[in-house]
């Protein structure tokens, strides 16, 4: 008796993971991370231009850097309303305009107070890149190659905080700020050619309401969506706003000879990032399941943190060491995204997509005011192990709590 042969699955292309609107979002992404940090790197030399004082530097330093915040968080709302209203690429274009100009201002700043608002604009700019990116980059490619998109583009933008540490190193602050600027409208160039999301243009032709950011507030299960979607990304950002960021105080804490730089953290943070938002989206596509990749990484990150936490580093080449393991695992910034824009329907998806994004970035806001109101009583390792606790409380209840969203089809409106 003859046997019949199943005939296999068609191997699924990887081509269209290398089409221009997926490459043009990766840059965009780039060059949004490289002007988002560079103000970090840059703040004390260039406030010691500026003529400031030591006292100065930290106190209108940190105001200026807050200034920035409320940009971003301001902008994730508007840029996310209007990618529902008025489409995913308005928003690109608009953002790497405002951004792009506000970061040439900035290279040519003589006033501090100045100098807060142009960093306000450049965090009103910089919110609508990385949401709109990640929408258009999901409703155009297939459901089975998602994850891998959405990796890509993470993994080539959050290289742009490797490049803006060498570029500081190799110019004067206000030429960084030239040459961040000089992409973006570069940038610019390269979107003329990219084309609108046919799901947007789909909605576009009904009826339906479209980027009303307080409807993502209306009923209990649109509330939890939302916010489990920012809960599961809040250990992401305890590793980028605190623990390596202030690494040169858990430096001083652990006892670390050789004096800890911040921006040396920050650098070696995000090139562990970058391998893991890769490595991430290979393993949701591997899995099947966006939550178990997510789980394994949220679960490596906290026995890194847990290791750096405890004190048991005992030199600058550990402690690095164990900054690029941290980043690693918290490489699933692209997976916390694909998810949200996975979890809404088309006409709220860069409302919710966007505005995501920058909330938690936004978070800093209050973790690190918490964190500096700790320290004097509970120290350094202790007051960002309360934050910590916080962040993974909330992060593993909203992974255990939340939908699989791995293979949905996203062709659909919110009613």
């Amino acid at each position: 008796m003859q046997s019949t042969r199943v005939p296999s699955a068609d191997p699924i292309s990887l081509r269209p993971l290398f089409t221009l609107p997926v490459i043009v979002a990766a840059l965009g992404y780039f060059v949004d991370v490289y002007d988002l940090l560079l103000f970090n790197i840059v703040r004390v030399p260039s406030l010691n231009d500026l003529n400031l004082s030591e006292t100065e530097i930290s106190l209108i330093g940190g105001k200026i850097l807050n200034y920035q915040q409320a940009g971003l968080l301001l902008g994730g709302i508007l840029w996310g309303i209007l990618g529902d209203k008025r489409g995913r690429l308005s928003v690109l274009f608009g953002s790497i305009i405002t951004y792009s100009l506000a970061n040439l201002a900035c290279g040519l700043v003589e006033d501090p107070h100045v100098y807060a608002w142009l960093r306000f604009v450049a965090g009103l700019g910089l919110a609508g890149e990385l949401g709109a990116g990640i929408t258009l980059v999901s409703e155009i490619l297939p459901k089975e190659l998602r994850g891998y998109g959405s990796s890509l583009v993470a993994s080539i933008g959050l290289f742009g905080a490797v490049v803006a540490y060498f570029t500081v190193t190799l110019f004067n602050w206000r030429t960084t700020y030239f040459v961040g600027g000089g992409l973006g409208i570069g940038l610019l160039a390269l979107r003329v050619s990219v084309l609108e999301s046919g799901m947007f243009k789909k909605v576009q032709r009904t009826n339906v309401s479209r980027g009303n950011f307080w409807a993502l507030f209306q009923g209990r299960n649109r509330v939890l969506r939302y916010f489990r979607c920012m809960g599961i990304a809040l250990p992401t950002y305890l590793v980028i706003g605190i623990l390596a960021t202030f690494g040169n105080e858990f430096g001083k804490a652990m006892g670390i000879e050789e004096a800890i730089q911040p921006g040396r953290c920050v650098m070696f943070t995000y090139i562990g990032t970058v391998i893991g938002d890769l490595s991430s989206g290979v393993l949701s596509q591997r899995l099947h399941s966006r939550k178990k990749a997510i789980g394994l990484m949220m679960g490596l990150t906290a026995v890194f943190v847990l290791v750096y936490l405890s004190g048991a580093v005992s030199s600058a080449r550990s402690f690095y060491a164990l900054c690029v393991c941290m980043g690693f695992s918290i490489g699933y910034i692209a997976m916390f995204l694909t998810i949200t824009a996975e979890s809404f329907g088309t006409n709220l998806r860069a409302t919710a997509t966007t505005s995501v994004a920058n909330n938690v970035r936004a978070t800093t806001l209050l973790s690190i005011p918490a964190f500096q109101a700790m320290k004097p009583g509970i120290g350094v390792l202790g007051a960002a192990a309360v934050v910590a606790m916080v962040c993974f409380g909330l992060g593993f209840w909203s992974l255990v709590t939340m939908d699989e969203t791995f293979g949905k089809d996203l062709d659909y409106a919110e009613e």
